[in-house]
């Protein structure tokens, strides 16, 4: 558990001696499977486990890699009936491990990553697993922004303009390639931003696999993790990315025969109707925020082999996420024909 890229243990050490946190004995640490963004590790001494989180060693983009972001909206939603890790300690200084980083309790759970940890599940299971995610995105959603000291974590007014320029923007810092079906998906985006359905806290990027769920019910979420994208912003673009991500194309990006793309799961359209049902919320102009989730993932994708050709590549075959890229487009611009 030791040589872990990223994470010098004896200035980890120091940092959680001097912030008064108890070490008893040596630590020890590794890499935590899965994820193709920040890197996750599993650290302990002889006593304690925690979760640390810092960005990759290469090839990071301005917004996606927010450690300090991570631990504002996880202190805030501590009192929420949101489920997540109890935050430990944050550093800012990038002198201690390279960049910033995070440190929360370890949660002993279960992730389900691929279709190996699925097959574990039975079908009911599945169901109730399923039907607890989006209980926990409807109740994220249901969060008083100003209640939980989280007012000015983002900028509701025009969010869904500046989403549209961001992720067009992001495409310049990570493509390995002109792919002009990309300019004209973003161009109709920019046409046609409707205005926000409501103003709350966004994960940015909730799937299965950024859950912990409980070992002796996977239909109870234990935690959600990996908030790095989180901001104060459009619900419907944290259902419509989730509804996305059942793509089969996540198989590339992610390496993996991806849990959240198996066939067991409801289809993206039963999700967005479980999501509306359970919530109240109208799906208006979903064809929008479909097409913005396929950009959305068409770029994460994208940058996922941009980081792997800057030397960040995770295993997995990294490399080949970019792949996926003009399937998604295609149906991104699917998305938008008239019906």
């Amino acid at each position: 558990m030791t040589g872990t890229p990223g994470l010098d243990l004896a200035a980890l050490r120091v940092h959680l001696v001097d912030r008064g946190i108890a070490v008893t004995g040596p630590l020890r640490a590794e890499l935590i499977a899965g994820g193709r963004s920040n890197l996750t590790y599993a650290v302990a001494d002889d006593a304690t486990r925690w979760v640390v989180r810092r960005p990759p060693l290469a090839g990071l983009t301005a917004s996606a890699h927010d450690m300090v972001r991570e631990w504002r909206v996880t202190s805030a939603l501590q009192p929420t009936p949101v489920p997540v890790a109890r935050p430990v300690s944050v550093c800012e200084d990038a002198g201690v491990l390279g960049a910033p980083f995070t440190v929360v309790e370890w949660v002993d759970g279960v992730v389900v990553r691929d279709r190996d940890d699925l097959a574990v599940l039975s079908d009911d299971q599945v169901r109730r697993t399923t039907a607890a995610l989006v209980e926990v995105l409807v109740a994220l959603h249901a969060v008083d922004v100003d209640a939980v000291g989280l007012t000015g974590f983002g900028r509701p007014q025009g969010f869904l303009t500046r989403q549209v320029a961001l992720w067009r923007r992001q495409w310049e810092q990570v493509r390995t390639r002109d792919l002009p079906e990309l300019e004209r998906l973003h161009a109709r985006l920019t046409e046609m931003v409707p205005n926000c359905s409501a103003v709350t806290v966004v994960h940015g990027d909730y799937r299965i696999d950024n859950a912990i769920l409980d070992r002796a019910d996977q239909g109870s979420v234990l935690a959600v993790v990996d908030w790095e994208l989180s901001t104060i912003g459009d619900p419907l673009t944290d259902v419509a990315l989730m509804c996305v991500y059942r793509h089969p194309a996540l198989d590339v990006i992610l390496g993996i025969p991806a849990a959240w793309a198996s066939d067991r799961l409801p289809s993206a359209d039963d999700l967005a109707e479980d999501y509306a049902r359970a919530s109240g919320r109208d799906l208006g102009n979903w064809a929008f925020y479909v097409a913005l989730a396929h950009l959305k993932l068409a770029v994460i994708a994208e940058g996922i082999t941009h980081r792997a050709g800057a030397g960040a590549d995770a295993g997995r075959g990294a490399a080949r996420a970019s792949e996926a890229v003009p399937e998604l487009v295609a149906a991104g611009l699917d998305a938008l024909r008239p019906r």
